[in-house]
């Protein structure tokens, strides 16, 4: 499949309303093996701008601003920094910082939120 195909796949899933359209971009676009795909799925879920998209993106190892791709972690952490509306995804930034999460993810959250206080 072209990449562009996959692109206007990704893009609808980011605007459809419904929550597994959140689980399909999970499950299917952020643990794929291209950075391209991930870079566009990352973009998309922030760009929903809902809890549960974001949570994927900010709290889970590997994923989002996580991703072991610098490419694709710093097009999340600037996908984020361009959001109009910060207050949930600072919300989940906060959560991250006092939950159990890996030292790594927290860092990384602990960086973000500092950039997006700075942004606003």
């Amino acid at each position: 499949m072209s990449l562009k195909k996959v692109s206007n796949i990704i893009e609808a899933l980011g605007k459809h309303e419904d929550n597994d359209a959140v689980r399909v971009l999970t499950d299917l676009g952020t643990n794929h093996s291209s950075d391209e795909v991930r870079e566009m799925t990352a973009c998309a879920l922030i760009k929903r701008n809902s809890r549960e998209a974001l949570e994927v993106v900010i709290k889970n190892k590997g994923k989002g601003i996580n991703d072991l791709s610098a490419r694709v972690a710093m097009t999340a952490i600037n996908e984020l920094l361009a959001l109009k509306e910060k207050g949930r995804a600072i919300e989940v930034l906060e959560e991250t910082l006092n939950s159990e999460a890996e030292q790594e993810v927290q860092d990384t959250a602990r960086s973000v939120k500092a950039l997006m206080s700075f942004s606003s």
